[in-house]
């Protein structure tokens, strides 16, 4: 099957930060130990509070704050661990490299966020996941999500969802 084949796109919109945590959780369902989701977005996009949806559909019950200063947090508690990674100050893939996030690869969830272009090498099927705030609502909370999803695993789950 080739790169094109194996790709699918699929746009949400999320009108609160409520409902962003909500499709986290329902995301979050999909989600097996192994796999790897890169957020992308602007400062303010959503992609902690996201992350924060996704942990509570995992079952995490510590809160879940932006690892921006610590770089990686871990939440071991839920269904699957969950590490949750910021690559914003990290300065190429020598320094993602470094924190050796394959180490739990697989029997985690790693989300990355402003991980773009770092780590889509941790794992061969992955889905990337860019929010946006559209430009007539700059003040407010809608925000679109696109998802990405790249391998035939990734292309099947984003059906699910959307069949939900």
């Amino acid at each position: 099957m080739g790169v094109n084949a194996a790709r699918q796109r699929d746009v949400v919109v999320v009108p609160t930060a409520d409902r962003m945590r909500d499709f986290g959780a329902r995301l979050a369902a999909l989600l097996r130990p192994g796999d790897l989701l890169v957020l992308s977005g602007p400062l303010g996009a959503g992609k902690t509070v996201l992350t924060q949806g996704i942990a509570a559909g995992l079952g995490v019950r510590e809160t879940v704050t932006s690892p921006t200063f610590v770089l990686a947090r871990i939440y071991p508690d839920g269904r699957i661990p969950l590490v949750h990674v910021d690559a914003y100050r990290l300065g190429g893939v020598a320094e993602v490299d470094d924190l050796d996030l394959d180490a739990d690869a697989d029997s985690s969830v790693t989300v990355v966020e402003w991980g773009a272009g770092l780590v889509e090498g941790l794992a061969q099927d992955h889905l990337e996941i860019v929010l946006t705030r559209p430009t007539a609502d700059e003040a407010g909370e809608t925000r679109t999500v696109r998802l990405v999803a790249t391998g035939p695993s990734w292309v099947r789950r984003l059906r699910d969802l959307a069949a939900d």
